[in-house]
């Protein structure tokens, strides 16, 4: 996958194929692309750790997973990780009705402010989720 060195081993390619089934080649192309040896050590954890080891485990579901990201992501405000995991959910197959259903979860525990800001980030990512999947047909 990546000529660095550091980048060669099994678990970090389990990641990889992993980080592409969820968030789709384009993401992780990005992702990959954009490292440098400042961001090589934490991009090799998020790929091996996260991807290679936890998004593996049998127990939850990758749409299980993917609806506990976009609450936790609500509650810590990130918006920019939570479009990726919106995204990633609705790969998964989690639908629209479920994801607004999350958001509005997310107003009760994690405050109204959240909740909104998150609400315009996946009512944006999945209109240009839409007409991706559209392109595509």
């Amino acid at each position: 996958m990546s000529t660095r060195p550091e980048f060669q081993t099994e678990l970090f390619e389990k990641g990889v194929a992993m980080r592409r089934e969820v968030l789709g080649d384009a993401h992780v192309d990005r992702s990959l692309a954009g490292v440098t040896d400042l961001t090589a050590t934490l991009q090799k954890m998020v790929t091996e750790w996260a991807w290679g080891d936890i998004w593996q485990r049998p127990v939850l579901s990758k749409q299980e997973r993917s609806m506990l990201n976009i609450g936790m992501l609500t509650a810590l405000n990130r918006s920019h990780e939570l479009r990726a995991h919106v995204r990633g959910a609705l790969r998964n197959g989690v639908t629209e009705e479920k994801v607004v259903e999350i958001i509005l979860q997310t107003a009760i525990y994690c405050g109204f402010p959240a909740a909104l800001d998150s609400m315009r980030t996946v009512a944006e990512t999945i209109e240009d989720y839409r007409k991706e999947v559209g392109a595509a047909d």
